[in-house]
């Protein structure tokens, strides 16, 4: 087992993001539209979390909801994000692309991966919607992105647990697989202890559960609304002691 856990906040305004900040979260999603599963957010925000909150920021490059499939148009307006979160002080990015046969796009998401650096990526869960996950796994591997965000291609982490356990041991120190999908309080430490993971990602109930255009079996977003902000500290508080409890346990053995 790590010896430190990361805990990853999906934040989607502002004030949720000093929220989860208070609340002792190691780094932020940033994103906007999360009812659609998430969009890039504007400039206006990068700008303003980066000036209010002091933990790392990871910004959602996603140029619409719907399917990981995107144009020659799409990619061009998903450089320009890139390279605005570079001038505005994020500290990673999040994105991914797939073929129309929801294989991974290696060549054009090596192409971004090489465009952010330094700057880590995140290959989120468009992996989830690719047909075979271990494939998927290595030609993730192939772009060069530092982290998988996926719930073994489930609608949820919990029901995905098993394939994420074979995925963190397939990974095997090459890449950081970090679940998700419907991550709380009452699963965040076996979801912890089966998967063996370092890093885990949630929204605390801020995104709902739904699908792709297309149909494909993906916890992307659906609509609901904003969750309070009192309520949304609670969580994050909450989930950061859970692993704080953890961290003590292993120190202590």
């Amino acid at each position: 087992m790590p010896n430190h856990f990361v805990l990853e906040i999906c934040a989607e305004s502002v004030d949720h993001a000093i929220a989860a900040e208070r609340a002792g979260a190691h780094r932020i999603e940033l994103c906007s539209d999360l009812s659609s599963g998430g969009i890039t957010p504007s400039a206006g925000l990068m700008q303003a979390v980066r000036r209010h909150i002091n933990i790392p920021i990871h910004v959602l490059i996603r140029p619409r909801p719907g399917d990981f499939f995107y144009s020659a148009h799409e990619l061009e307006i998903m450089r320009h994000d890139i390279l605005a979160a570079k001038q505005f002080g994020m500290d990673g990015v999040v994105l991914g692309l797939l073929h129309e046969n929801t294989q991974v796009d290696i060549e054009r998401a090596k192409a971004l991966v090489e465009l952010a650096r330094p700057l880590p990526v995140t290959f989120h869960r468009a992996f989830d919607a690719s047909e075979n996950l271990e494939r998927s796994l290595e030609d993730v591997i192939q772009t060069g992105a530092a982290r998988i965000l996926t719930s073994g291609g489930q609608p949820s982490a919990t029901a995905g647990l098993s394939t994420l356990a074979r995925l963190v041991q397939a990974a095997s120190g090459r890449i950081l697989l970090v679940p998700c999908g419907g991550v709380n309080s009452e699963n965040i430490l076996p979801i912890v202890r089966t998967t063996l993971a370092h890093e885990i990602h949630t929204s605390v109930g801020t995104s709902r559960s739904g699908s792709t255009e297309s149909g494909e079996r993906l916890a992307y977003g659906a609509p609901g609304s904003r969750l309070p902000l009192a309520v949304f500290e609670e969580r994050v508080t909450k989930l950061v002691s859970l692993l704080g409890s953890m961290d003590y346990a292993q120190r202590e053995n």
